[in-house]
């Protein structure tokens, strides 16, 4: 059986982390985004013959599962009739700002996952890789079956496509904890219990987010079990959506 293929749309700090991860764990790579593939060959030569640049469209058809890791605002861009039929990994966070507001997210009318999948309507979307940083993601990797394996949540309403995503986890290195459905991704969106702190440990108080952000960019991993990925889940209470402090 030839390795499993990512295909990769968004190459920012979230589509390259998981790049470098599914590489290093064996599997092909198909990145993309939006500047064309040629932007992408220093980064392609880096990551070796496993990996290749394409377009978005390419990358969708491609992948046998496909991480669109493009900012929330950019979602309908993504190429709707190459990802049909596809299991489309969700990391976006909605993180609300004066010239960027979803009334449907800041009103708790829907998650920023449900969003997506109205608009992929024949994906399959899962809320995974959202709340953990590309340096603990390289970091906090471990063997199936190893006493300090991190727990990473990921949240889907097909439970095929939530196995997929958690087998490919488990090929990056992490078990993982289902969260529910897209409707109960809130769980471990930003501002709940589950977003990045865990992972990281207690920040500094008085971070502004810019601050937040960068801090926990070049945070040491914390592992979190699945035991307590199931805890936090479970206290979270859901308030404003997107990622304010």
């Amino acid at each position: 059986m030839s390795p499993t293929t990512l295909g990769v749309i968004g190459t920012g700090m979230v589509g390259v982390g998981a790049a470098r991860r599914a590489v290093d764990a064996g599997l092909n790579v198909v990145l993309s985004n939006s500047r064309g593939p040629e932007t992408l060959a220093g980064l392609v030569a880096e990551l070796g013959e496993r990996a290749r640049a394409a377009t978005p469209a390419e990358a969708a058809s491609a992948g046998d599962l496909v991480l669109a890791s493009v900012p929330l605002a950019a979602y309908e861009k993504l190429p709707r009739a190459e990802l049909a039929g596809k299991t489309v990994i969700d990391p976006m966070n909605y993180a609300p700002h004066a010239n960027f507001e979803i009334p449907v997210l800041d009103s708790d009318e829907l998650t920023s996952s449900e969003m997506v999948q109205r608009h992929l309507v024949d994906a399959r979307v899962v809320k995974a890789l959202h709340n953990i940083g590309p340096k603990q993601l390289m970091e906090l990797f471990r063997p199936t079956g190893a006493s300090d394996r991190t727990a990473l949540p990921l949240s889907g309403d097909v439970p095929d496509a939530k196995k997929e995503v958690a087998d490919l986890l488990d090929d990056l290195g992490f078990d993982s904890v289902d969260l529910g459905t897209l409707a109960d991704s809130w769980r471990s969106e930003p501002n709940s219990p589950l977003y990045a702190i865990p992972y990281v440990g207690q920040p500094p108080s008085g971070l502004t987010v810019r601050e937040f952000v960068a801090w926990v960019q070049q945070a040491p991993g914390v592992p979190v079990p699945a035991a307590r990925v199931g805890e936090l889940a479970a206290a979270a209470v859901r308030g404003p959506a997107g990622f304010r402090m």
